[in-house]
C-alpha cells in the first residue's frame, strides 16, 4: 500500500514518486492550499494539496484530524523560508497527485497534541492514548530496552526458556491470584508472582543459564511503580558465585544504557552493605544523586536530660540520627513546620532542629527549643560530627531506628528535590550483606528478608538454627538513582540447608513437603550450586524514558485499583460459568442490613 513511511522523507528523496499511509495529524488552509500533516509510526510528513488537483483537493477538504488517508504524490524541496528543521522531513513536503480515503474518524473524546488528558480518559481510551507521540516514544524505548537485553545474554550463551503460567500457590509471598479449576472440583491453579522455583528446577535439569522476559502477578496494593501484572527479566546461572553474577549484571546494564541513551555507567559499580546504607541513608535503595546523609548522635545522647533523645539513645532497638542540610538555615518556621508534618507520616513525632547562624559564637550563634536541654559539650560534638557550618541546618530524628531510619531517609529525599541538590545523571549501587531474616512483631516469627530460597553466608549457616537474627543472607541488590531495579541470591542448593531455612520461619516439614516436595526432592539428585537475578523491566523503562509512572511505560495497564477502565475488567460472569468451575458465590448484604 505504500512505498515510504512518512518520517523518512529527505532531500534525497527529492521528485521521487512515493506512496505514503497514515492518519491526517493536523489539516490547514492557507487560502486555497491545503495542508495535510500526515502522521504514521515514524514521524510526519507535510502533503500540500493544490486546487488544480480537482479531485484531490474536494476530498482534503472534508478531512478531519485522525482520517485515515493513502496519498500517492512527488517529493519536492519546501519553499525557502518555510523549512522547519525542528522536524526530520522538514526540508521536503509532497505535493499530492492521488488522496484515498481509508477509514474516517470521529471527532476525539481529546486532543492527541494536549498534555493535560486526565488519566482515567487516558486509560479509558488507551488506544487513541497510545497514538501520541511520548507513548509512541516509551514504547518503542521499552522494545529497545528488551532488545539490548535479550541481545547481550544470548551472545552470553543464554538459553531463553519459558516457564508455567498456570502452577500452584505457595506461601511466604504477597497473595497470588487464583485460577479455579474446571478438571479438578475445588482445586486452583496460582499465576506465578515470578519464576522462581521453576528457574532453580531448570539448573538441576542442567541448562546453566537460562533467561526469560516474564510476566509475573501479585494480589497486592498498588503503587505508581506496582501493577498487579508486570514483566520482569528473568535469570539464573549455574556453577557461580556472587561475583560472577554481579560482573555480569554490571556489563549487562552498561550496554543496555549505551545502546538505548547512548549513556555510559560507572566501572566496577560502587558496592554497600546492607548496614552501612541503612546506617548513612536510612534506606537500603539510597538515591546517591543526592549528598545529603544521616550522622549517628546516640552516643552522645545517653546521658542528656531531654527524655526525647536520650530514651531511645540508651535502647537497644533506638536510634537517634542527625541530618545536616547545608544553607538550610534560610527555611522558614513554616517550612520547618511543613517538614515536621511530613516526617509524621512515615510514623516520627516530632521534627527536632538546630540553626547554626554563627557557629563560632557558641550556643548564642545557633537557634533551636532544645538547645536547653543539650549540655555545650554535647552540642559542639554534633556540629563537628555533621560538619555544620554557617548558615546551615540541623535535623534530628530519635525513636525506635524503624521510624527514624524511614522519616529521616524520606526527608533526606525530599530536602533533596526541593533545595535543588539532586545530581544529574545515573548513580547505580550494589547493596550486599542483607540480613538473611527480619522478624515480624505482629506475626511473632522470622520472615524472609527476600525469600526462603536465598541461601546464607556459608559462615552464618550454622546461626539458622540458633540466632537467625544475625544470619547474612548471599543476596544483593540493584539499586539506580533510589529505586531497587532488580535483586537476586545464591540459592540453597543443598536439601538440609533447605529444610534449616524453612524450621526457622517455622514452616514444618509437612508444610514443606506439600508446598515444595517438588523442589526438595529435585535438590537430592545432583543440585549444582546456583544463583540468579531478576530486573523490574517497567521500572527500568520508566526511569529510563523519564516517565513517573510504570503505567507510561506499560501499553495496556491497570489503575491503582488494578481495573481495566479500557476493558471494563474485572467482570462478572456468567452463573454457568461459575457452575462449571463448581463456584458459588456469596450473597453480599444489602446495605445497612444487620445481618
Amino acid at each position: 500500500m505504500r512505498s515510504h513511511n512518512c518520517g523518512e522523507l529527505r532531500e534525497d528523496h527529492i521528485d521521487q514518486e512515493v506512496r505514503l499511509c497514515g492518519w491526517a495529524h493536523r489539516r490547514r488552509d492557507h487560502g486555497g492550499v491545503i495542508f495535510i500533516d500526515l502522521r504514521d509510526r515514524s514521524g510526519l510528513a507535510q502533503v500540500v494539496v493544490d486546487p488544480d488537483n480537482l479531485e484531490g483537493f474536494a476530498l482534503a477538504e472534508q478531512v478531519r484530524s485522525e482520517f485515515v488517508l493513502r496519498v500517492h504524490g512527488r517529493v519536492r524541496r519546501r519553499p525557502a523560508g518555510t523549512e522547519n528543521p525542528g522536524l526530520a522531513t522538514g526540508m521536503v513536503e509532497v505535493l499530492a497527485g492521488q488522496i484515498e480515503l481509508l477509514n474516517r474518524s470521529e471527532p476525539l473524546p481529546f486532543q492527541l497534541d494536549d498534555d493535560e488528558i486526565g488519566e482515567s480518559t487516558r486509560l479509558r481510551y488507551r488506544y487513541l492514548d497510545l497514538r501520541r507521540e511520548p507513548m509512541q516514544r516509551a514504547l518503542r524505548l521499552r522494545h529497545a530496552v528488551n532488545r539490548s537485553l535479550r541481545g547481550f545474554l544470548e551472545d552470553q550463551d543464554f538459553t531463553e526458556i519459558e516457564t508455567p503460567i498456570l502452577t500452584r500457590s505457595t506461601p511466604e509471598g504477597a497473595r497470588d491470584y487464583l485460577v479455579p479449576s474446571r478438571t479438578h472440583p475445588g482445586e486452583f491453579f496460582a499465576l506465578p508472582q515470578s519464576p522462581q522455583l521453576f528457574k532453580q528446577l531448570l539448573m538441576v535439569a542442567g541448562y546453566e543459564r537460562y533467561f526469560q522476559i516474564a510476566r509475573c502477578f501479585r494480589d497486592e496494593d498498588l503503587r505508581s511503580d506496582r501493577q498487579p501484572e508486570f514483566t520482569q527479566l528473568d535469570m539464573e546461572m549455574s556453577f557461580v558465585e556472587e561475583q560472577d553474577i554481579m560482573q555480569l549484571v554490571e556489563r549487562m546494564l552498561r550496554q543496555l544504557f549505551r545502546d538505548v541513551l547512548e549513556e555510559e555507567l560507572p566501572d566496577p559499580f560502587p558496592r554497600m552493605s546492607y548496614a552501612e546504607a541503612m546506617n548513612r541513608f536510612g534506606t537500603d535503595r539510597p538515591d546517591l544523586r543526592i549528598p545529603l546523609e544521616l550522622v549517628e548522635v546516640g552516643d552522645l545522647m545517653q546521658e542528656v536530660e531531654f527524655k526525647v533523645f536520650a530514651g531511645p539513645a540508651k535502647s537497644a532497638s533506638g536510634r537517634v540520627a542527625a541530618l545536616r542540610l547545608p544553607g538550610g538555615g534560610s527555611l522558614s518556621r513554616h517550612s520547618i513546620d511543613g517538614y515536621t508534618a511530613y516526617v509524621g507520616e512515615f510514623g516520627a513525632k516530632g521534627l527536632a532542629y538546630i540553626k547554626v547562624n554563627q557557629r563560632g559564637s557558641g550556643k548564642d550563634g545557633l537557634q533551636s527549643p532544645i538547645l536547653k536541654f543539650l549540655p555545650d559539650g554535647v552540642v559542639e560534638e554534633i556540629l563537628e560530627r555533621t560538619g555544620a557550618a554557617d548558615g546551615d541546618l540541623v535535623f534530628f530524628g530519635a525513636d525506635n531506628s524503624e521510624v527514624v531510619n524511614a522519616s529521616l531517609g524520606a526527608l533526606r529525599v525530599q530536602l533533596g528535590k526541593d533545595q535543588g541538590l539532586v545530581r544529574d545523571g545515573w548513580f547505580p549501587l550494589w547493596v550486599v550483606d542483607f540480613p538473611l531474616f527480619g522478624y515480624d512483631a505482629g506475626e511473632r516469627r522470622w520472615v524472609s528478608l527476600h525469600h526462603p530460597f536465598t541461601a546464607p553466608v556459608d559462615e552464618d549457616a550454622e546461626r539458622v538454627d540458633h540466632d537467625p537474627g544475625t544470619a547474612r543472607s548471599r543476596a544483593y541488590d540493584v539499586v539506580l538513582n533510589g529505586s531497587e531495579i532488580g535483586g537476586g541470591s545464591i540459592r540453597n542448593h543443598r536439601m538440609d540447608v533447605q529444610q534449616r531455612v524453612f524450621a526457622a520461619l517455622g514452616i514444618s516439614d509437612a508444610e514443606a513437603r506439600e508446598k515444595f516436595g517438588f523442589l526438595l526432592d529435585a535438590l537430592r539428585f545432583g543440585a549444582p550450586p546456583h544463583g540468579g537475578i531478576a530486573f523490574g523491566l517497567d521500572r527500568i523503562a520508566a526511569m529510563m524514558s523519564g516517565a513517573d509512572s510504570i503505567r507510561d511505560v506499560i501499553a495496556f495497564p491497570k489503575t491503582q485499583k488494578a481495573a481495566c477502565l479500557l476493558t471494563q475488567a474485572p467482570s462478572a460472569v456468567a452463573d454457568t460459568q461459575l457452575r462449571e468451575l463448581h463456584i458459588r458465590l456469596r450473597r453480599q448484604p444489602d446495605e445497612g442490613s444487620t445481618s
